[in-house]
């Protein structure tokens, strides 16, 4: 499995992919976030194929400064194998060759094993707080 730049193809399995983890919520539209992603200049949706079905996806973007990782997903059946891991080193190459010199992922609180996860590859905790308001 390699990783490759989704395409507007890749849409519908990539958002089952993000619904069937949870990573959804009723607020945010998938379909319009893959779409976004796709065909922004500075971001995309690295995915990894396995006999033409996307097994895993991340959503990279960046601002010229920080990147950021968003719709790391990995189908259940491939999990506990690395690619999680393999997925983030992709992304952090997406992102280095573009220019970000930081990349960052938001995890909800809720979510400890996320966390987890991203603590064993090299990731820690910033003393930031994100702020957010709706457009």
């Amino acid at each position: 499995m390699d990783v490759q730049e989704l395409d507007p193809a890749h849409r519908e399995r990539a958002v089952a992919l993000w619904v069937d983890a949870g990573l959804t919520r009723p607020w945010n539209d998938p379909l319009g976030d893959f779409d976004r992603a796709v065909r922004g200049p500075a971001s995309a949706v690295l995915g990894l194929l396995e006999s033409g079905e996307v097994v895993a996806t991340a959503m990279v973007g960046h601002d010229g400064h920080r990147g950021w990782v968003y719709y790391l997903c990995v189908a259940s059946s491939h999990q506990g194998q690395g690619v999680g891991a393999r997925l983030m080193d992709a992304s952090e190459q997406w992102l280095r060759e573009r220019g970000a010199v930081k990349v960052q992922v938001m995890v909800r609180r809720a979510n400890a094993p996320v966390a987890g996860f991203y603590e064993r590859i090299g990731y820690e905790p910033s003393d930031v707080t994100v702020l957010a308001r709706w457009l």
